[in-house]
């Protein structure tokens, strides 16, 4: 079995201690996960990365640890360890800013795990290795580009359907961000790894023109159903409302948690707009 490297195996470490101490204090977990309002009202953009080094429990971390094992040694070895921390870093703060764009209007949506940075590893070792074959060993393997196109086609699929407790959407942004950075780093690869490359980018970009033109498709909850009917201006003004409600609801939620103070600037004229 393939031993880590270096770069590789002092991110293994420093996972698995970040997320043994959420295991133990919730508080901890809570204060460095990926949440939505903190993110764009709290500008605690750290939690962009530092939800990546957290995880649920024991069984997210394991399935998470055991794919880093199998691609993070020979992704480093092909890459080198300073592109290979770029490769994962990139990755990781892809998957959450693509979650950050589809969640946006979900102010309590809360996220941790480390699979958008490892899907990255993945969909580069594809593009480095298009022989490479994926899996579940001594079940069933499959060549990589498969893999890469199965794999796209089901995060969409998953975005779209909320499919199980599952952030389909860092892992899509973090593979797809993977998969251009060694790219960049190798461009070569353009022209020797073009079908494999191109068998996961394709899929991805056509499920983005998709959204772009149907971007109800997240809350329908399928990309081809067609768009909502008609709203009247009544209904109009009542979803207005529902919605100030629910920013109120938020601001006073985090006033109670952590006071008035911890308000930024925008946030106390938002809230003395919406007192009136």
């Amino acid at each position: 079995m393939t031993e880590f490297g270096i770069v590789g195996l002092a991110i293994l470490i420093v996972t698995l201690l970040v997320s043994y101490q959420g295991f133990k204090k919730p508080e901890y977990l809570d204060q460095y996960a990926f949440r939505i309002k903190d993110i764009l009202y709290g500008r605690q953009y750290y939690r962009l990365l530092t939800s990546g080094l957290l995880h649920t429990g024991w069984v997210h971390l394991l399935m998470n640890v055991l794919t880093f094992y199998y691609f993070s040694s020979v992704v480093e070895l092909l890459v080198g360890y300073r592109n290979y921390f770029m490769l994962y870093v990139a990755s990781l703060l892809g998957g959450s800013l693509l979650s950050l764009l589809l969640h946006r209007r979900e102010s309590e949506y809360t996220a941790v795990g480390a699979s958008g940075a490892i899907s990255g590893l993945v969909f580069a070792a594809i593009a480095l290795m298009p022989e490479v074959k994926v899996g579940f060993p001594g079940v069933l393997m499959v060549p990589g580009w498969l893999y890469g196109l199965l794999y796209v086609v089901f995060c969409a699929y998953g975005i779209t359907r909320r499919l199980g407790n599952i952030g389909h959407d860092a892992h899509l942004g973090g593979g797809l961000v993977g998969l251009l950075t060694v790219v960049v780093m190798r461009p070569e690869l353009l022209r020797t790894n073009y079908l494999a490359i191109g068998a996961i980018l394709l899929p991805a970009l056509a499920f983005f023109v998709l959204l772009i033109k149907k971007p109800g498709a997240l809350v329908l909850g399928n990309v081809f159903a067609p768009a909502p009917g008609y709203q009247t201006v009544d209904d109009r003004y009542q979803a207005q409302v529902r919605q100030q409600e629910a920013d109120l609801d938020e601001l006073l939620d985090k006033i109670n948690r952590k006071g008035l103070e911890s308000l930024s600037a925008r946030e106390k004229k938002q809230l003395e707009r919406l007192s009136r």
